[in-house]
């Protein structure tokens, strides 16, 4: 049955109106975006299906790649390209709400907004979050992008940089695409050399994160590999 057979009361754009977003459920927040469905099948059933796909999981949704998203019968390109905006639209929107100054000064907001920057992404990704004395973020910057496997960090990069923003202390993290997040030797090297070099200009590796999928990253100054 289509949606504008039911009756008006029960129809998600309806309760939305008048209920607000928070009383939709996911599919029904995803029929609303899809406007219709296939033939003998809701906007509902199609957004139920795309959930189905991934286990109920949005994050895994919004990570999902253009291919997957399309893979779902009734999505089609045009869908999928609709909703991998949508779902980048909201992650900058997030990510600029938690990059405010004095927001990242606790270890779960970073790991959060880590989570949101590179739990995404196809390549290793290098980045630093430049911080103040007292810990307070001046800015975030992508250093280096590699390949799906791996990428090449060169301290005397980092240095200028760190030199540049006048930082105090720095948080590191880069991703790891295959979505495993334990360190290879390769990064407990790098750490330690980064640590060592950035001493030599009084800045603080205060951690190295590596993020990988949707779970929590992996923290260097948590396992005692700071030292």
């Amino acid at each position: 049955m289509a949606i504008s057979d039911w009756p008006t009361a029960e129809r998600p754009r309806e309760r939305l109106l008048s209920q607000g977003a928070a009383a939709l459920s996911d599919a029904e927040l995803l029929a609303i975006y899809l406007r219709v469905g296939v033939r003998g099948k809701s906007a509902v059933d199609l957004a139920r299906e795309l959930l189905q796909r991934f286990d109920g999981n949005l994050a895994a949704l919004a990570s999902a790649s253009l291919p997957q998203l399309a893979a779902t019968p009734g999505i089609g390109q045009a869908k999928a390209a609709q909703l991998k905006a949508s779902f980048e639209l909201a992650r900058r929107a997030l990510s600029q709400e938690m990059e405010q100054r004095d927001n990242l000064t606790s270890p779960d907001k970073v790991r959060d907004w880590l989570r949101l920057q590179l739990a995404h992404r196809s390549r290793e990704v290098f980045l630093a979050l430049w911080l103040d004395a007292q810990n307070r973020l001046i800015s975030s910057e992508e250093l280096f992008t590699g390949s799906l496997t791996q990428t090449s960090v060169y301290p005397r990069e980092v240095l200028k940089s760190a030199l540049t923003h006048n930082a105090a202390a720095v948080i590191l993290a880069h991703n790891h695409p295959s979505g495993v997040a334990e360190p290879s030797n390769a990064d407990e090297l790098l750490t330690r050399s980064l640590r060592q070099a950035l001493a030599l200009i009084d800045v603080r590796l205060l951690d190295h994160f590596i993020v990988a999928g949707n779970q929590a990253p992996l923290s260097f100054a948590e396992r005692g590999l700071l030292a």
